[in-house]
């Protein structure tokens, strides 16, 4: 009898092992002259592209959600996918900057606007990234600095990419103007958009406003879905409560534009212009925190509002 219990044992082990180690998720990361590839146990989750010179600003492109299902547009970095639109060239996949830096725009692209241009990396190793990138004028004037970290991790199928962007005013005060046109920003895959030729994408913030309404919005996460072949797949984008002004205020357009803003209180609610500048002193710094979650299901099904207090109670 005790030679049968332990074999069940024992059978009941091996088995809780073999499926321990199958939902381990090992994330890589493999560094290019232009880009950092992070693998999920040997498949592409995304890249970190630092040093293309086509592009103003660093940028996460592609980004692969569950099920292989691209999770951004294809445009401006490749020809448009179907159903694309051909629209904002500076909504590039998945990024960070501000339309109003010192009275530039880091946020557009043309004539006088800025760039973010990649300095050094700082750590790389594991499942971390951590770079220090110079925003600069149109006549190459250093305006600041920021240093972020990109974390990337798996769960089952979905992804996550907690972003923590430090700007830094080295190079004497430093205004970060109040626009819409800001800042931690995702152009979605068309399907995922609310409007649009091959749209099928739903919305909802943490208040239970749905749809178009989400935009100009506070909100502590916002969350969008669509049916794909395989499943409903979706993203959702969480602003950490240590973060100025939390819960942020939303750009969310329901043409896959969705964009974290804690700057464009003008816009958003119709306050003077001004309101939601933010001056950081020469010699000081002030740190946002977010998390990119990519998931199987809608907002319900894929528990976002408990598994946003879960990452919100992280220091």
């Amino acid at each position: 009898m005790r030679t049968l219990i332990f074999l069940i044992l024992l059978t009941t082990l091996l088995a809780s092992t073999l499926l321990a180690k199958e939902n381990t998720k090992v994330v890589t990361l493999e560094k290019g002259d232009l880009s950092v590839a992070v693998q999920v146990n040997g498949k592409l989750f995304t890249n970190y592209v630092y040093a293309d010179p086509k592009r103003i600003k660093p940028i996460l492109y592609p980004v692969i959600g569950p099920n292989g299902v691209p999770m951004t547009r294809s445009y401006p970095i490749e020809e448009a996918a179907p159903g694309e639109a051909k629209d904002h060239p500076h909504h590039a996949s998945l990024w960070y900057t501000h339309g109003e830096v010192n009275g530039i725009s880091f946020w557009h692209v043309g004539k006088n606007t800025g760039k973010i241009v990649h300095e050094k990396f700082l750590k790389l190793e594991d499942n971390l990234i951590l770079t220090r990138n110079k925003w600069m004028g149109p006549k190459g004037k250093i305006i600041c600095r920021d240093e972020r970290t990109l974390t990337f991790s798996a769960e089952g199928a979905d992804r996550a990419i907690d972003v923590s962007i430090k700007l830094i005013a080295d190079n004497g005060d430093v205004v970060f103007g109040d626009t819409k046109e800001g800042s931690m920003g995702i152009r979605s895959n068309p399907v995922l958009r609310l409007k649009g030729e091959v749209a099928k994408g739903k919305a909802i913030n943490n208040e239970g406003i749905g749809g178009k309404a989400i935009w100009g919005k506070r909100a502590a996460w916002v969350s969008y879905w669509a049916p794909f072949e395989e499943s409903v797949t979706g993203f959702s984008i969480f602003d950490h409560p240590t973060n100025l002004r939390h819960p942020t205020w939303w750009h969310a357009r329901d043409y896959g534009l969705v964009a974290a803003n804690p700057f464009g209180i003008h816009n958003f609610e119709r306050k003077p212009k001004g309101t939601g500048d933010l001056k950081i002193l020469d010699g000081s710094d002030i740190t946002f925190r977010y998390r990119f979650l990519f998931h199987e299901g809608d907002a319900k099904a894929a528990k976002i509002a408990e598994r946003y207090d879960k990452w919100s109670q992280k220091k």
